[in-house]
């Protein structure tokens, strides 16, 4: 019988085991690629290492990488804990930070408390809007939301840049970018000149809800049962319909949320490519991390440190960016097949018992 307070970091050693065996399979895939391009993996790992934590610069650079994956992550394990699988993150992200920056550069009177506040919720806005449709076709007709979500990351990407042209384009500005949100609706770095900020404590405290809603909350119990047996939540008469909306809406908001922060504490503004695929890589570490809270945000750190590494690495040495981009696909997928092979015994002895009754 094992002591109490093992037990009780259990959950937190469980989820960071499980966000770092798939990293450690990809470093061992990335380092078979370089053996084959002539590098040598244990330097480059080393150089890596350098970059993301050799320092307090680079730390900051590493943790201002990290925040918006964070938004982003807890969003899609938000509605992955009900059951519902969102790609709709990215255009959450897009069109909340799209939000905030508009409204931030029209808010300069207002004190600073305010006009972050009224820029932030205006982002949340934008994110729920986003989700309302696929929600309710979700709710409603059984309209797959993986499909649903998906389409709409597109048609957001197109509303917006058509929307900035049309409307918000500042003035001399030859690429597509928003004016400059107001001093006042900025969050500031803590540590001038570096880029981290109010929003990582943000991040922060939007997952302390998410473990406190899931853990503590009746409809987070919800969440739970319907996520893990949909057909018996019916038969018990859960709320599954308000469990789908709620869990697609509330996606939806985190994503915007995030967007909200990217624009008011590191851009500034929104530009054409606002986001650097923040929702899909949010994904990946929310399977990565099983939706465990803690293994999120170890998730989110080692992606933020990858970004942030990769972006610098290239002025020591004479390697590609697109490493990078093998690695974050490749601890991708090794999340992914984590998430499903636990899955398959299951599935597999469902088909007989489907086909016998």
């Amino acid at each position: 019988m094992s002591a109490p307070h093992l037990d009780r970091w259990r959950p937190v050693a469980t989820g960071v085991g499980r966000a770092l065996v798939p990293v450690l399979l990809a470093f061992v895939v990335g380092g078979v690629v370089l053996a084959v391009t002539g590098q040598n993996p244990l330097e480059i790992y080393r150089l890596l290492l350098v970059e993301a934590f050799g320092g307090p610069s680079r730390v900051d650079a590493t943790l201002a990488a990290t925040t918006p994956l964070l938004f982003t992550a807890v969003a899609a394990a938000f509605a992955y804990r009900a059951g519902v699988f969102t790609i709709g993150a990215e255009g959450s992200f897009t069109l909340g930070g799209l939000a905030a920056a508009v409204v931030g550069a029209h808010v300069g009177g207002l004190p600073a408390v305010a006009a972050v506040t009224v820029s932030l919720l205006a982002a949340c806005a934008a994110g729920v809007l986003v989700a309302v449709v696929p929600a309710v076709l979700r709710a409603r007709w059984q309209v797959d939301e993986v499909v649903t979500t998906l389409m709409f990351n597109f048609i957001v990407a197109g509303v917006a840049g058509w929307a900035v042209q049309a409307f918000f384009q500042e003035r001399g500005q030859a690429n597509s970018a928003t004016a400059y949100v107001a001093d006042s609706a900025r969050l500031e770095p803590f540590f001038p000149p570096d880029l981290t900020n109010a929003g990582l404590v943000i991040a922060l405290l939007l997952v302390t809800g998410y473990t406190f809603w899931f853990r503590r909350t009746a409809l987070g119990f919800e969440f739970r049962a319907v996520g893990a047996t949909p057909r018996f939540a019916v038969a018990q008469g859960l709320r599954t319909r308000t469990v789908v909306v709620v869990a697609l809406l509330g996606a939806g908001l985190a994503a915007g949320l995030g967007g909200g922060a990217h624009a008011l504490g590191i851009v500034h503004r929104y530009t054409g490519g606002f986001s650097a695929s923040f929702g899909f890589t949010g994904i990946a570490i929310a399977l990565l991390a099983r939706f465990n809270p803690v293994g999120m945000v170890v998730g989110a750190v080692l992606f933020g440190a990858l970004n942030a590494a990769g972006s610098t690495i290239q002025l020591f040495v004479n390697l590609p960016i697109q490493l990078v981009d093998i690695l974050q696909g490749t601890v991708m997928i090794f999340a992914v097949v984590q998430f499903v092979l636990p899955r398959l015994p299951s599935r597999q002895r469902a088909v007989p018992e489907a086909v016998v009754a």
